[in-house]
C-alpha cells in the first residue's frame, strides 16, 4: 500500500514535469506551482529524494527554477542553504531541487556549463559540513524551537540522501569534533552519537588523516567491542569463548573494555556479557571491568549483594548504557544513602501499570526475554549515575528534566519514591501552600505529544510532572509576578532560595531596571563581589535562548551548577543545560563550552559575564549578598550592551 501510494506520487510529478516542460517560455510560470506541490507531495515519501533524482537532469530545462534566485547555480551560496530548508512556503521545496540537481551534476548524470563536476562536489560538501546538525538532528531548544516540523522532516531526508550519495570525507573533522563534544557530555542518551558513529565508518575508506582515522576506529571499538574475542565472535559465541580464558586472560579482556567505557561513555554489547559471565563466576575481577576508583571499589565491596543483583537485572546488551550508569553510581557512593538500596529493591519488585510496562518495553527492539521491571532498574541507574546526563529530549519539558536531575544528586530517595508511584500507581504528588497537587487529577500538562526518543525514568516521570508543573504555574499567573518565584521552591524543594528576581517586569512585559538585575546577580554570584559565599545547591535559572545570529528564540531552564575561575584564570559560570548539547553557538561570540575549561562531564560553561547577559530569572540567598554598587559601571555598561542586542530587540526597555 505505501509503496503504491509513492508511485501515485511518481506519477503525478512526472506527469506535472512533462505539462512544464512542453509549456512556451513565457507561460512555464503558471505551471511552476503545480511541479512544486506534486514534488512537494513526493518529498514526504521515504524514497521520495530519491525518485526525484531520476528526473534531476531535466529540471533546469524544464523550467523548475526558471526567473528564480536558482536559476543560475554558478551563483547559489552554501550558507544560505538551512535559511531556504527552514523558511516557508515554496522555498524549501525549490531548495532540495536545487541541491538534488547538484548531486547529478556532482555525478556527472548531467553537465552544466558554468558548473563543473568538482563544483558541484565542492558546494555539497560545504552545505553537508555546515548542516551536520541536520544530519545527526540535534536535541537542542534551537532544533526545536525553530522551524516548521514538516520542512525539518524534509530536510532530514535530503541530507540522509546527500549522505548516501556522497562522501562524508569533506565533513569527517566537523563530524568527529561533534562526536567529541557530545561524548564529552555524557548524556544517559546516546542514539545520536552512535548513529554519527556508525556514519564516521564510511570515513575509514576515504583519504582522510591518520588522527581523525585512529579517532573512528577507537569509538567504533567502544560501540562495537575492542578485543579480538568481542571482534570475532557474536554475543552468544562471546559468551562460551569467556568460560575458555585463564585468569590473567579474563583480567586482560575486563581491562581492555573497561578502558573504552571509561573514555567514551559508550557500552558495547559484548561488554554486559563479560560482566554478567564474571558475576556469576569472577566477581573479583567486576572492579577491573569497570575500572573503579578506591571510592568506587569501597561502594562495591560494601554492598556486593545488591549489586549482583543489579547486574542480574538490569544489565543486559539492549539495556547496555545502563552498565556505565552503575559504574558512575558506584562512583558517587550512592549506596551508601539509606534509601537507595530498599528504593532500587521495590522498583525491581514492582508490579507495574499494563499502560507503563508497555511504554517501557517500547523502547528495546525485540522480545529477549527483558521485563518492564528489567528496563526501569536500568534506567534509573543512568540517572543515579549520570545525573547531568538527563535530557529534555525533543520536548519542551526543560523544568521536569531538571528536576530529575536535581533530585538525583540531592534527592535520591525522594526521586526513589517518586518513580515507583508513577509507574505502579499512575500518580504523585507534590505540596503546594498546605494542599496536595496529585498528577492523576490532572488534565492535560504543558506538553501535549511527548516525543517518546527518552529514557526509562523520564518516560515514566515526565507526563505527571509536567501536568504538576502546568498545575503549579496556573494557580501562581495572577499573583503579579514572575511564576517561578513560588513554583520553583515547591516544585524542586524547600533548599531553593527564596529571594527571586526576574529581568522582566510581569505588569507590563518590559525591562526595567537592567542594571539593578545585573549588580544584585553580581552580588548574589560572583565571588569578587558576593562576600565570598559558595552554592550549597544548584540555582534554578531562566535564560534566554538565542540563535548563532542573536534572535530570541525563547525562555528555557538550565541550573547554575557552581561558579569558579577556568585554568585561566576567568570567571565561569558551569551550568547543567537538559537539552544535552551544550557547545552551542548563541551569537555575539557566546558560545558555550562543554570542555577545555575546567567542565566535569555534563556542564557547560561560559564566562560569568556572557552568562548574565543571557539570563531573565534567578533565586538568591538575601542573607549572603555583597555590595551591589561595588561591580563596576563598565561591566554593567558591557553586559546591557550585549543583552540590549540579542534577546532585548524584542522587549521595551523602561529607563529608570
Amino acid at each position: 500500500m505505501e509503496k503504491q501510494v509513492e508511485n501515485n506520487k511518481k506519477e503525478q510529478f512526472q506527469e506535472a514535469l512533462e505539462i512544464l516542460e512542453s509549456a512556451v517560455p513565457y507561460a512555464k510560470e503558471m505551471y511552476q506551482a503545480d511541479a512544486l506541490q506534486a514534488a512537494a507531495r513526493l518529498m514526504d515519501e521515504k524514497d521520495g529524494m530519491r525518485i526525484l533524482y531520476e528526473f534531476a537532469d531535466r529540471f533546469e530545462e524544464a523550467g523548475i527554477f526558471l526567473n528564480g534566485p536558482w536559476a543560475e547555480p554558478s551563483k547559489l551560496l552554501p550558507n544560505l542553504v538551512k535559511g531556504s530548508l527552514m523558511s516557508g512556503g515554496m522555498t524549501p521545496i525549490v531548495e532540495i531541487l536545487s541541491d538534488i540537481r547538484m548531486v547529478s551534476l556532482a555525478k556527472e548524470k548531467h553537465t552544466h556549463e558554468k558548473v563543473s563536476k568538482k563544483q558541484a562536489q565542492d558546494f555539497l560538501h560545504e552545505i553537508m559540513a555546515l548542516n551536520v546538525d541536520t544530519i545527526f538532528p540535534e536535541e537542542t531548544e534551537a532544533a526545536r524551537i525553530e522551524g516548521n516540523e514538516k520542512e525539518k522532516k524534509r530536510a532530514e531526508r535530503l541530507f540522509e540522501f546527500l549522505a548516501e550519495e556522497l562522501s562524508l570525507k569533506a565533513i569527517s573533522s566537523v563530524l568527529i569534533q561533534e562526536i567529541d563534544d557530545l561524548i564529552t557530555q555524557r548524556p544517559i542518551m546516546v542514539n545520536r552519537t552512535v548513529k554519527m558513529i556508525e556514519n564516521a565508518k564510511q570515513l575509514l575508506k576515504s583519504d582522510i588523516n591518520k588522527k581523525e582515522q585512529k579517532a573512528i576506529e577507537y569509538y567504533l571499538k567502544a560501540i562495537d567491542g575492542p578485543t579480538k574475542l568481542s571482534q570475532e565472535n557474536d554475543l552468544k559465541e562471546y559468551r562460551k569463548a569467556l568460560q575458555k580464558l585463564e585468569d590473567k586472560e579474563l583480567k586482560q579482556e575486563a581491562k581492555e573494555f573497561a578502558k573504552y567505557m571509561r573514555d567514551t561513555g559508550l557500552v558495547s554489547c559484548h561488554h554486559t556479557i563479560l560482566v554478567r559471565f564474571l558475576n556469576r563466576n569472577h566477581p573479583k575481577l567486576i572492579p577491573i571491568a569497570l575500572d573503579l576508583s578506591s571510592k568506587g571499589k569501597a561502594n562495591l565491596e560494601e554492598h556486593f549483594s545488591i549489586v549482583s543483583d543489579l547486574i542480574k537485572i538490569a544489565i543486559h546488551p539492549p539495556l547496555k548504557q545502563a552498565l556505565y550508569g552503575l559504574t558512575r553510581m558506584l562512583e558517587r557512593g550512592i549506596l551508601s544513602s539509606t534509601p537507595v538500596i530498599p528504593g532500587l529493591r521495590r522498583l525491581i519488585e514492582l508490579d507495574i501499570l499494563p499502560d507503563v510496562r508497555k511504554v517501557l518495553l517500547s523502547t528495546i527492539n525485540g522480545n529477549e526475554g527483558i521485563t518492564a521491571n528489567d528496563i526501569l532498574v536500568a534506567g534509573t541507574l543512568s540517572v543515579l549515575g549520570q545525573p547531568l546526563g538527563v535530557g529534555q529530549g525533543m520536548n519542551p519539558t526543560c523544568q521536569t528534566a531538571r528536576g530529575i536531575s536535581l533530585w538525583s544528586v540531592h534527592a535520591p530517595g525522594y526521586l526513589l519514591e517518586l518513580i515507583p508511584r508513577a509507574a505502579r500507581d499512575g500518580d504523585i504528588d507534590i505540596m503546594f501552600e498546605g494542599k496536595a497537587i496529585h498528577s492523576k487529577d490532572l488534565g492535560k500538562g504543558l506538553v501535549e505529544d511527548l516525543h517518546e526518543e527518552l529514557g526509562p525514568v523520564s518516560l515514566v516521570l515526565v507526563p505527571h510532572l509536567d501536568k504538576i508543573y502546568g498545575e503549579l504555574v496556573r494557580l501562581v499567573k495572577f499573583r503579579g509576578d514572575d511564576v517561578h518565584k513560588w513554583v520553583n521552591p515547591a516544585f524542586y524543594g524547600n533548599w531553593v532560595s527564596r529571594g527571586f528576581c526576574s529581568v522582566i517586569d510581569p505588569m507590563t512585559g518590559s525591562v526595567a531596571d537592567y542594571s539593578g538585575f545585573v549588580r544584585l546577580f553580581y552580588s548574589t554570584h560572583h565571588p569578587e563581589y558576593n562576600e565570598g559565599y559558595e552554592l550549597i545547591y544548584p540555582n534554578p535559572v531562566g535564560i534566554f535562548i538565542t540563535n548563532s545570529f542573536s534572535d530570541l528564540l525563547g525562555l528555557h531552564a538550565v541550573s547554575v551548577q557552581r561558579i569558579a575561575q577556568d585554568p585561566s584564570g576567568q570567571y565561569r559560570i558551569y551550568f547543567y543545560n537538559p537539552n544535552n548539547d551544550g557547545a552551542q553557538n548563541w551569537g555575539q561570540g557566546i558560545e558555550p563550552k562543554v570542555t577545555g575549561n575546567g567542565e566535569i562531564p555534563g556542564e557547560s560553561s561560559l564566562p560569568f559575564h556572557e552568562f548574565t547577559s543571557r539570563l531573565y530569572a534567578f533565586h538568591y540567598n538575601p542573607y549572603e549578598k555583597g555590595d551591589a554598587f561595588a561591580i563596576e559601571d563598565e561591566i554593567v555598561k558591557k553586559i546591557e550592551a550585549l543583552s540590549r542586542e540579542s534577546w532585548g530587540i524584542k522587549y521595551t526597555w523602561v529607563e529608570l
